[in-house]
């Protein structure tokens, strides 16, 4: 038990975690989940480990990049809550089409002149997880409102 306790302060120490992540770590370290359960139930009890502050965390940490819709995907494949992605987020929506033109203006620049551009461009824009509405305004109207 030592050594659980031990290798979660580790990896704490390290980056916040969420609660599923952590638990997965120490699954693959060999720690059974009758042990770890315990122990991260006694982590968030001390405010140690906290899905809320990870997940603000992460999105600060990868929101200069990806919009809304990749990051609630990405959160959630890491075990948090959707009330918790949604309270995140809604935090940092006012932000989304700033962020999306200034994504769009590193990658491209210049508005589209074909069809075909205009289609790269979007599919760009949604693989970095920004929403229809944003790549559109971000796009057509790159200069304004920023």
């Amino acid at each position: 038990m030592a050594g659980l306790r031990e290798r979660a302060l580790r990896l704490l120490a390290r980056r916040e975690h969420s609660r599923f992540e952590l638990a997965r770590k120490l699954e693959q370290a060999g720690f059974s989940d009758g042990d770890i359960a315990p122990l991260l139930d006694a982590f968030e009890a001390k405010n140690w480990l906290s899905d809320q502050r990870f997940a603000a965390s992460y999105v600060a940490d990868h929101r200069a990049r990806s919009g809304s819709v990749k990051l609630a995907y990405e959160l959630r494949l890491r075990g948090v809550a959707d009330a918790i992605i949604e309270a995140v987020l809604s935090e940092n929506r006012d932000s989304e089409l700033g962020r999306a033109r200034a994504v769009w203006n590193k990658k491209f620049g210049s508005a589209p002149t074909e069809a075909a551009e205009k289609a790269r461009q979007i599919r760009f824009m949604q693989s970095r997880g920004f929403t229809p509405e944003v790549i559109r305004r971000a796009i057509n109207q790159p200069e304004t409102d920023c």
